[in-house]
């Protein structure tokens, strides 16, 4: 028969290493995969209908951190030539020194500075570089799901939703024919490094 010490000191081991596991698990670390992710904007034309579009080449990677929401990790950049608004001339206009310049201004990025849990997900401040000007930006960020893919590797996705003005960015050309407030829906699925 075992002692009852023995029997303690045992289950407090395993209390512990379960819970080790768990943190190790909840701040897994993941890498953006381009081919099921999504940078979509939509913005006013001529006070009138919306334009959308999305952008087509997106890296980075994020950590989520449940048991440590302030140790989580967000960061992601967009190729600003890899615009998609399904006109070929209009494209190349907003690649254009006009809008983006995208030959001067090659990557938009994003960089979270801290992260705190909120209702649904996390509120997420960090700085929003776009047309070489850096500015904080705070976005809700949920958390949508998780799995592993066909071949087995761990997945997760994240996405959020908020608002940008684009003349905070130096970005004013024809402001207010082409609006100057531009909503972001930003989808990411990642797999685990």
């Amino acid at each position: 028969m075992m002692s009852r010490s023995f029997v303690t000191a045992l289950t407090l081991a395993l209390v512990s290493s379960i819970g080790a596991d768990r943190n190790v698990r909840s701040a897994a670390t993941y890498a953006a995969d381009a081919a099921h992710s999504s940078v979509i904007y939509r913005v006013k034309h001529m006070n009138t209908s919306f334009s959308w579009g999305r952008f087509n080449d997106l890296a980075g990677s994020f950590t989520i951190d449940e048991a440590n929401p302030a140790e989580s990790h967000f960061e992601f950049q967009v190729k600003s030539d890899s615009i998609d608004s399904g006109n070929d001339k209009r494209d190349q206009h907003l690649k254009s020194p006009d809008f983006f310049n995208a030959v001067q201004f090659p990557t938009i990025a994003f960089k979270s500075q801290s992260v705190t849990k909120s209702a649904n997900g996390y509120e997420v401040n960090g700085d929003l570089t776009l047309h070489g000007v850096t500015k904080p930006v705070t976005v809700r960020l949920v958390p949508t799901g998780s799995g592993k893919n066909p071949m087995g590797k761990a997945i997760a996705g994240i996405e959020a939703n908020f608002n940008i003005k684009r003349s905070d960015f130096g970005m004013n050309k024809m402001i207010p024919g082409v609006g100057d407030e531009v909503w972001l829906y930003v989808s990411i699925e990642g797999m685990q490094k």
